[in-house]
């Protein structure tokens, strides 16, 4: 190989490098840049999920509120409740006493 083909084998080596390299840059490139417009999207997507999680986290805080006012409703409903079958117990016991008190006074002696 001569002088003169050493020169061009070089120089198409370093052209084709250049072009791979070129080649490279762009698709790079293609791929990692961000359009201001696509900018704007995300900007306004981040925005919108923020304000997405804070509504969840509103919702979740007032469903808890409400959950722990029924629970506590709840519990005084089942303390009345055992309040009133509690006295309903001890009337019927008392009208049971009533009833066998008057039985014994009205039996013939």
């Amino acid at each position: 190989m001569n002088r003169t083909e050493l020169i061009f084998a070089t120089a198409i080596v370093l052209f084709l490098a250049f072009l791979l390299g070129w080649f490279a840059h762009w698709l790079v490139h293609r791929f990692v840049h961000v359009g201001q417009g696509e900018m704007s999207d995300l900007d306004q997507m981040a925005q919108q999920v923020h304000e997405a999680e804070e509504q969840r986290d509103q919702a979740i805080a007032y469903f808890q509120q409400r959950e722990s006012e029924t629970t506590n409703q709840l519990n005084q409903t089942e303390a009345e409740l055992n309040a009133a079958m509690g006295g309903l117990r001890e009337a019927r016991q008392e009208a049971e006493e009533l009833r066998s008190y008057i039985e014994r006074l009205n039996a013939p002696q």
